[in-house]
């Protein structure tokens, strides 16, 4: 069995950045028949960036800022020159965001982290993230079958026909988030089912604690963590050497100082920064508003290339919350629907190894109405669930922070 995907993982770092930087004039210039990247990087001589000092000169588009831009322009805000019929997928996320699957082989670049995590050709995957709009399950489900691997569709939920198409088909691969692994697990165990062909997995989407790693880990299943986004696919994954994560081939990651552009020192925590190579649909400079540190030297696991320490918190309030971003506009909205409210704030915690979502609002009239009232909105904007917690007027600090990530 090889260790690596290909050899391009472990390439000379030297020789990766040149071929990458070789790659990037023709990118920017496919880059710039798009209406928005023409405004945004006129005067720019795709020619002269060739280099990370080149690259760090041209504007960071942040991440946070695509609903609003998507709206004004919709659906790709101008960002993407081809017409909808050149995609294969078309997807929305919370935001709304709108993303296209290019139609190319592994479009979202999962197999390698796949193999990383120990996933091989002819494996059947259990696949329980969400095929309804969001890109998610396909992600995994595509860039599975581009290790050439058998996927069942399942998507999250109903833990008992989970069981029922375990127990016929025997994946000995799961993908999804840790958290519904760990309710899979559980309700087995409850109910007397056999799901111990499960062997490894690779999840995404949410939290993934040490108190979690190892109850997954005494229960046979070896799992590794990989870092994605609906926009760009698999952005880096955990190996075998459990050192970080290794960023992913074909995309040139920076990591900056929040609220700018500018690159910090290795070792420093900032803003992932990432640009893509994908001629069909690019991202030049797309800040995501997570925050990590780069590691020094190359990994244990020969994978030669960047390593970072994996998801460190959010630059912004922007959060996800069982796979799900939650945005400050999202509790905005919320309070737009709800005008007799005072301040809003969304509280992000752990409780029983999942996430948990408390909307805490200001109100001078408490009412069991209009907590209930409050829920279903929440639901509504969020697509997640939560519960309201009403408080005094005033009660709430005056800090501007509308979302806090506590867990």
């Amino acid at each position: 069995m090889t260790d690596h995907y290909d050899a391009l993982e472990t390439r000379d770092p030297g020789l990766r950045e040149t071929e990458l930087f070789s790659r990037l004039p023709d990118v920017l210039r496919k880059a710039l028949a798009a209406p928005a990247y023409a405004e945004r990087l006129r005067g720019i001589d795709p020619a002269a960036v060739t280099g990370r000092a080149a690259l760090a000169d041209l504007p960071v588009l942040r991440k946070s800022e695509l609903p609003a831009l998507h709206k004004a322009a919709p659906p790709f805000g101008g960002f993407v020159a081809g017409p909808l019929g050149s995609f294969g997928r078309l997807f929305t996320s919370p935001g709304p965001i709108f993303e296209p699957e290019p139609v190319h082989a592994d479009p979202w670049r999962g197999a390698r982290a796949l193999f990383a995590a120990g996933f091989r050709p002819g494996d059947v995957v259990l696949n329980t993230f969400s095929y309804h709009l969001t890109p998610g399950g396909f992600i995994f489900d595509a860039s599975a079958r581009a290790l050439g691997c058998a996927v069942i569709p399942a998507g999250p939920g109903n833990t008992e026909q989970q069981f029922e198409l375990i127990e016929a088909y025997r994946p000995v691969g799961y993908s999804g988030t840790p958290d519904f692994l760990k309710i899979l697990l559980d309700a087995a165990a409850s109910a007397g089912r056999d799901v111990s062909s499960i062997k490894r997995a690779l999840v995404s989407g949410a939290a993934f604690p040490k108190s979690l790693q190892d109850e997954v880990k005494s229960r046979g299943v070896d799992a590794y963590q990989a870092f994605g986004t609906a926009d760009l696919g698999m952005v880096a994954f955990e190996t075998p050497a459990r050192e970080g994560m290794v960023v992913n081939e074909d995309l040139i990651m920076e990591i900056v100082r929040p609220g700018t552009g500018d690159p910090v020192a290795i070792g420093d925590v900032g803003e992932i920064v990432v640009t893509s190579l994908d001629p069909q649909h690019p991202w030049i400079r797309l800040a995501l508003g997570d925050l990590t540190a780069a590691m020094p030297g190359a990994s244990p696991c020969g994978r030669t290339n960047m390593r970072i320490k994996g998801w460190m918190g959010r630059a912004d309030q922007t959060t996800k919350v069982k796979g799900m971003f939650v945005r400050p506009e999202q509790v905005a909205e919320i309070g737009k629907r709800h005008p007799e409210l005072g301040r809003l704030r969304l509280v992000v915690t752990r409780s029983g190894e999942s996430d948990l979502m408390t909307l805490k609002a200001e109100t001078a009239a408490p009412a069991e109405t209009l907590q209930s009232e409050l829920a279903a909105t929440l639901r509504a904007v969020t697509k997640l669930g939560g519960n309201v917690e009403l408080v005094g007027a005033g009660a709430l600090p005056n800090d501007g922070k509308v979302i806090s990530d506590e867990r």
